[in-house]
């Protein structure tokens, strides 16, 4: 008989928390959870307990005996437990709204994830990233670190770089989204369809598309090209692709293409859109005041449909699917961040990839694809370059190598560009930074 699971969530006073507990409800038959214990800063200490609150309602009316613990106490909560899931935002939603305002003063995409956005959460998060990990190796090193924390794709690649500590995949809801999207347009079931995903974390390409193991991947790719197709797949900003270059990309692109496939227009709609209802981050933050007053309700026992608005949708789906089938050994394929081990011919076998991997107890294991398109390849190449100089960055605190990194991202156009967002975004964001300051 297995031994009772402890699961650590880090940034647990979050308004994702509940979609991840009801995730645990859904597969508790598999995956027996009996402590839950959600972890935050002190900053969060409402939040946390509005949440935490929440969950064990939520936990009582399923009838299951899950502990849910509240605490600010990390290695407490670290202490032999069988997972650790992280979902924190270093310095909360303020730090994301400069994110994404200042880049935008210089003509550049401010976004969470990409281009200057990306750079900084990534400054500010490896460090605490790399804490965790070391504390894990000390209180319960054979757990498995489920990171959802932004940029996935960075973060796993400096745990990789930049410690010995390998139990770590990095997640995303890109790719199960995108599962979705094609269910929807084929009309079918989404246990039904599976995508052969490789690339980088929001860079990553459906190579192939199978419904029940046939290869449909023709079918969508003439149905996203038919203009008088209903079904239209769009991408994040509700922009068609032009036909002739996904018919010759011959592979589905995902949501966080429009970056940089369709730049100009997706700059001029995120400045159109910061000017009439504020950046994405401070939508979010009326969002949540919403759902924070909803979540105090205390008749209220379910995850509310207003999380959906949220984004991170299919979080719980893409999360606690990883956990039980690491957990039950299932052998199943899933789209995750982990170590490239040759899956993908064109990037090093020790870079962080986003690829298709059976699921084992012993982690991912990356399937090989051989190569993406040779037309996506440079630009795959160009954003690892990115994450592995900025990863570098965040782990010495060089401002250099900060400079660096985001004049070699595609969404900046030049090194002085490049030095004055830096100069900008580092003063921004100076308490979150010790490591440039205190050198």
């Amino acid at each position: 008989m297995k031994k009772p699971i402890k699961i650590a969530t880090i940034g647990g006073g979050s308004s994702y928390t509940p979609e991840l507990v009801e995730g645990f409800i859904k597969r508790y038959d598999e995956l027996p959870i009996q402590e839950l214990w959600l972890v935050d800063i002190e900053e969060g200490k409402e939040k946390l307990e509005i949440v935490g609150n929440l969950a064990k309602r939520m936990f009582k009316k399923a009838n299951l005996p899950v502990e849910v613990h509240l605490t600010f106490d990390r290695r407490k909560a670290l202490k032999d437990a069988d997972f650790v899931t992280t979902q924190f935002r270093v310095g909360l939603l303020d730090a994301r709204a400069k994110d994404e305002r200042i880049p935008l003063k210089y003509g550049v995409l401010g976004q969470e994830t990409n281009g200057p956005g990306g750079l900084f959460k990534g400054l500010r998060t490896i460090p605490i990233i790399l804490e965790i990990v070391s504390e894990m190796q000390e209180l319960c090193p054979n757990a498995w670190l489920v990171n959802f924390t932004n940029p996935a794709g960075m973060v796993t690649e400096a745990v990789f770089r930049h410690s010995d500590f390998r139990r770590v995949v990095g997640l995303c809801n890109v790719p199960i989204g995108m599962e979705m999207g094609i269910a929807k347009l084929l009309d079918v079931e989404h246990s039904r369809v599976r995508i052969d995903f490789a690339g980088l974390n929001h860079m990553v390409y459906g190579l192939d598309i199978y419904v029940d193991g046939e290869s449909v991947k023709d079918k969508v790719i003439e149905l996203m090209t038919n203009p008088n197709n209903t079904n239209f797949v769009k991408n994040i900003e509700g922009q068609e692709w032009e036909p002739a270059f996904i018919r010759s990309l011959n592979a589905l692109p995902c949501p966080y293409h429009n970056f940089y496939y369709k730049r100009p227009e997706t700059l001029k709609k995120t400045m159109e859109s910061a000017e009439k209802e504020g950046t994405r981050a401070e939508v979010v933050q009326r969002l949540e005041k919403e759902l924070f007053e909803l979540y105090k309700n205390e008749n209220l026992n379910i995850k509310p449909p207003q999380l959906q608005e949220r984004g991170g949708a299919y979080y719980s789906d893409a999360a606690v699917r990883l956990i039980t089938s690491i957990y039950n050994d299932r052998g199943d394929i899933q789209p995750v961040n982990t170590m490239n081990n040759g899956a993908i011919a064109s990037i090093a076998n020790d870079s962080a990839v986003e690829v298709s991997c059976i699921i084992t107890k012993d982690g991912p294991k990356p399937i090989a694809v051989g190569d993406i398109p040779i037309a996506a390849r440079g630009l795959v190449q160009q954003i690892k370059s990115f994450e592995r100089i900025a990863s570098e960055a965040a782990v010495e605190g060089s401002y250099d190598k900060a400079v660096l990194a985001l004049t070699i991202n595609p969404l900046v156009s030049s090194d002085k560009a490049a030095k004055q967002i830096v100069d900008e975004m580092l003063e921004a964001h100076k308490d979150y930074l010790p490591k440039f300051f205190n050198r």
